[in-house]
């Protein structure tokens, strides 16, 4: 697999990527794009079309499979203007042997592209052979896509329920299939096992004899054991995963899916120690189930990637991942939100993102999917929630319903942020007649849900000065921990050279190691547990609680062992790493001991 770069830029919310293919592809770099909102695809497609002289005809509501279209719609839009920002690359770059090495210079040594380069250019010297070559063998970056699979919400036309394959996960994955990207999908946010046997309507995601994709799936995983769940589900329906995406439970940007208390290192290593027996299983299954299809078989093993994200801030931890867990690709996210050449975040929005300091990013309740939700505090869309509470009004208007998944009050399902939805929940509470401490507890739990579906996607209406009248100029923004400690607006130059080490961005010298950050989170989030369980406890959260403990236990075990005595030269720079490690475990053992002498009444 030719590659350019080592990095990747992963989805970042709904808005903030929705184009960076388009910024970004022409460098080989790969990026991500949300298939969530088709309304803001759509009016994004009529923008750039007038922008570029392209045809128009505005797919509507009224359409059949309208999502689908404006799904493949935009990304036709988006590959053809992509390719042909390429080829002008291509021809600028190859100019002269100046921009040629400029070019290359950009690159990271371990570039596959670079070193076929290198090759060549020990033994050629014509520099007319050399500028056909690179033309030629350039690699572009990927234009891949992200469906979330858990939403998925029913659609109807009026009362009548539509078939399971007008989903919107489903719609968005007819929409990609029929594009005419030769791309990735990214499926996060868990197992959808509807959603993973409609990919087998679509010819374009399996293999040729060649071992070809056209479409591939990347899996975004926090774990081993769920990867191979799940890639042996696939393979079983003829479906190779071409790549596994693993990503920190807590240490990342958006949703954060933590895991039992297995902490991001121990898990890469998982996955390297497992490598093969993973190429192996899946393979097998993946031969018998194409047999059994009288589908083409691949002549070798199909090629699988190994990928990571969350927390990576310098080039030291950047390469170590790279070295250490032998991976193929590490996701730079939230740093990215201040590359204006990569992504589309609006001016208020980049001012306050420049300014975060630790204490304005935080772990959140808000999101109404009810995952743990990475956001910063003071955002606009924050404040519209507080002033609708304020004013008695608490719940936000629900315009698109991408989220209305709840079916509580309504089968064809409400968001819980929706006003509708927290009007009929405070009636509820309401009746209960609890006390007042506890009342305000739950109301506060009830209100907190943000209008995320909308939020996260305005921030692309407002950069290009789009109308907002129907979503409002509120903008939800979910930037990593990680974001604190980049303070300044940055080109993409610059950032490229800060993940390969050629410069240095971070001017605070007290950002701690990605692992540590992580584990400390970890612990943020376990005091938070227990402090749940204080208020209802059972023994079976007891003994959830105990094994989450055990495994943070293994966690701080693992790297006292990978960064020992005798091993610093190992660890990517960062003070005391191993008094930090110490200080985490008293820390953890206090914790633990708290829960084995809490004298609330249990029930089982």
């Amino acid at each position: 697999m030719t590659y350019a770069h080592s990095f990747h830029i992963p989805v970042m919310g709904i808005g903030f990527t929705i184009d960076s293919p388009l910024k970004v592809s022409q460098f080989g770099i790969d990026s991500v794009i949300s298939l969530v909102d088709d309304v803001l695809l759509e009016r994004l497609r009529k923008m750039y079309s007038g922008k570029h002289g392209l045809p128009y005809k505005e797919i509507t509501d009224n359409q059949n499979d309208f999502r689908a279209k404006r799904i493949s719609s935009y990304l036709n839009m988006v590959h053809d203007l992509a390719h042909e920002k390429f080829e002008e690359f291509k021809i600028s770059t190859t100019e002269t042997a100046h921009s040629i090495k400029e070019y290359f210079h950009m690159l990271p040594d371990s570039s596959t592209f670079k070193r076929e380069f290198d090759q060549l250019t020990e033994h050629c010297f014509n520099l007319t052979e050399i500028k056909d070559w690179v033309r030629e063998h350039m690699p572009m970056g990927s234009i891949d896509v992200n469906i979330m699979t858990k939403v998925d919400k029913d659609n109807y036309v009026k009362k009548e329920k539509l078939s399971s394959e007008y989903n919107d996960a489903h719609a968005a994955l007819r929409g990609f299939a029929k594009s005419k990207l030769q791309s990735s999908v990214v499926l996060s946010a868990g197992m959808n096992p509807r959603l993973y046997s409609y990919l087998e309507q679509f010819d374009d995601f399996y293999p040729d004899a060649e071992g070809r994709v056209k479409k591939k799936i990347v899996l975004k995983v926090s774990d081993y054991r769920s990867a191979l769940i799940q890639g042996k589900f696939l393979a079983k329906k003829g479906i190779w995963v071409s790549e596994y995406r693993v990503e920190s439970g807590l240490n990342c940007g958006g949703h954060a899916f933590a895991t039992d208390g297995y902490l991001m290192g121990p898990i890469l290593q998982q996955f390297k120690d497992n490598r093969q027996e993973l190429i192996d299983t899946v393979h097998g299954l993946l031969t018998g189930a194409l047999e059994s299809k009288g589908r083409t078989l691949p002549k070798r093993p199909l090629p699988l990637k190994i990928s990571a994200q969350g927390g990576v801030g310098t080039a030291e931890e950047h390469q170590f991942l790279l070295d250490t867990y032998q991976i193929d690709s590490v996701g730079w996210g939230s740093a990215f939100l201040l590359v204006p050449e990569a992504t589309t975040v609006d001016q208020d929005t980049l001012g306050k993102l420049v300014k975060a300091k630790e204490d304005d990013l935080y772990l959140s309740n808000i999101s109404p999917l009810g995952i743990p939700f990475h956001s910063l505090k003071g955002n606009t869309k924050d404040l519209e929630k507080e002033k609708r509470i304020s004013a008695g009004r608490p719940g936000s208007p629900c315009p698109k319903k991408f989220v209305a998944l709840n079916k509580d009050f309504n089968e064809k399902g409400l968001c819980t942020a929706s006003r509708q939805y927290q009007n009929q929940k405070l009636k509820e509470l309401k009746s209960q007649n609890l006390s007042k401490a506890e009342y305000e507890y739950h109301f506060r739990k009830i209100t907190e849900k943000s209008c995320t579906c909308v939020g996260l996607g305005t921030t692309a209406l407002l950069a290009y000065d789009l109308d907002t009248k129907i979503e409002g100029e509120g903008v939800s923004v979910c930037p990593g921990p990680n974001m604190a400690y980049f303070s300044k607006l940055t080109s993409l130059k610059e950032m490229i050279d800060h993940i390969y080490g050629k410069t240095n961005i971070i001017a605070r010298t007290d950002r701690p190691n990605m692992f540590v950050k992580e584990l400390h989170i970890y612990l943020e989030y376990f005091k938070e547990q227990i402090a749940e369980y204080e208020r209802s406890p059972s023994n079976k959260q007891k003994k959830q609680l105990l094994s989450f403990g055990e495994h943070l236990n293994d966690g701080i075990t693992y790297y006292e062992n990978l960064f020992g005595e005798g091993q610093e030269g190992k660890a990517p720079s960062c003070g005391h790493l191993l008094d930090q490690l110490r200080e985490s475990r008293a820390l953890l053992k206090q914790l633990l001991q708290k829960i084995e002498v809490f004298d609330g009444k249990l029930v089982s």
